[in-house]
């Protein structure tokens, strides 16, 4: 079977952001190409036009295909053949730019994996959910933990009952790299991240609690109905929060908490949650994710590993996996398992098949706007006291 049957080619893919200096599109671009189901063949690297230029040998991008702008980008690309033309955009840039971005690519027809948040604030989420309503192209959200195959056997697990009824979530991400004020200094991912010019209304609950809330979604399919929050920024000076704490209520009567610290000492990126059903409880930790614990009481503590071959492994989970159980899988597997779901709706697209938008087993534009809700309430809720807010949007799906 060729590469991305029926096509029988690789995706081309055109990539906003990323030049030198950059973190996350190194990740996007390694995650894209992993399964040799995609080259990086177009880019408009920076939003200084020659150091964009000069980051595309950095991807063997081409002179040609080097841009000095993702406007310039879109618009040579939409006039190339469709056989030369990119596939799909990857929008790496900070948060405040990537609705400007995102919605010129949907409206260029272009497929999109857009790093989250996906936009900078509620109003540009719903704007751009429309204009991918309107279009037929398939765009993807990179909350990456959960293309973890653990994640995937939880949430096909829950959804099979095996837990029972859902009654509490306990999801925390906790760091400790902002833990003095970093950002005065020249180092670019806290510059940016703690500007709210750039990173929006909220700080540490913006750009890693959204994670946290997310996973207890994407495992539980739980709606949420109302939340109370506290922020806090620990950090005199800072402007943005660096610590905070999130209290949900789900419509099944379910209580959930998210909480979300940059300040801890010794802590690097220790996203954990808990679950806990009438028949069971399970535990999952990112800096360990090849080990789930299942619990039930008057039973010993199972230990599930990532084992694509054992039988009691879901058909998700092993379709998530590359390697036989033992050898480590992690963070760059995981964030091209977003890559791979969203491939295979973009090859559909392109044979013109039927093609799922909202019940995906990536996250779509819908996990997108429900993000940047979170964000609003819980930026609003702390504002007054922790006040009780709604939390369903619309758009909230299972």
């Amino acid at each position: 079977m060729g590469i991305n049957a029926p096509l029988n080619r690789k995706l081309r893919m055109g990539m906003v952001g990323g030049g030198q200096g950059s973190f996350i599109g190194r990740v996007h671009s390694i995650a894209a190409c992993l399964d040799n189901r995609a080259v990086v063949t177009a880019g408009a690297l920076s939003s200084n036009p020659e150091r964009s230029k000069a980051s595309a040998p950095d991807y063997a991008i081409s002179e040609d295909r080097a841009y000095g702008s993702y406007e310039d980008m879109l618009d040579a690309e939409s006039k190339l053949p469709d056989d030369q033309r990119i596939d799909f955009v990857s929008i790496t840039t900070p948060n405040h730019t990537h609705f400007e971005v995102a919605l010129a690519a949907v409206e260029a027809g272009f497929n999109v994996v857009c790093d989250k948040p996906m936009t900078f604030d509620l109003a540009q989420a719903e704007q751009l959910a429309k204009a991918v309503d309107q279009s037929d192209v398939i765009f993807a959200l990179s909350h990456n933990y959960t293309g973890y195959p653990l994640i995937r056997q939880a949430r096909e697990m829950i959804a099979n009952g095996d837990l029972g009824e859902i009654q509490a979530i306990r999801s925390n991400y906790i760091q400790g790299w902002l833990r003095t004020r970093l950002e005065d200094s020249d180092q670019k991912q806290a510059a940016w991240r703690t500007d709210p010019t750039k990173s929006g209304a909220a700080g540490c609950f913006g750009d890693i609690a959204t994670h946290a809330y997310n996973l207890g979604r994407y495992m539980t399919g739980l709606l949420p109905e109302q939340i109370s929050c506290h922020l806090k920024t620990f950090e005199p000076g800072r402007k943005l929060d660096d610590y905070g704490t999130a209290v949900i209520r789900y419509e099944n009567g379910a209580l959930g908490t998210v909480t979300a610290s940059q300040i801890s000492h010794g802590r690097e990126n220790d996203v954990t949650i808990e679950i806990d059903g009438t028949k069971g409880a399970l535990q999952w930790r990112q800096e360990n994710p090849n080990e789930m614990i299942v619990r039930a009481n008057g039973q010993p503590h199972k230990i599930y590993t990532r084992d694509p071959n054992a039988p009691h492994t879901t058909a998700g989970a092993a379709a998530a996996c590359r390697l036989p159980s033992g050898h480590p899988e992690g963070f760059f597997e995981a964030f091209a398992n977003v890559y791979a779901s969203a491939f295979d709706a973009m090859v559909a697209r392109a044979e013109g098949g039927p093609i799922e938008r909202v019940n995906t087993v990536y996250p779509n534009v819908n996990d997108g706007v429900e993000g940047m809700y979170f964000i609003q309430q819980c930026v609003e809720s702390s504002k007054q006291d922790a006040a009780w807010l709604p939390m369903k949007h619309e758009r909230a799906r299972r």
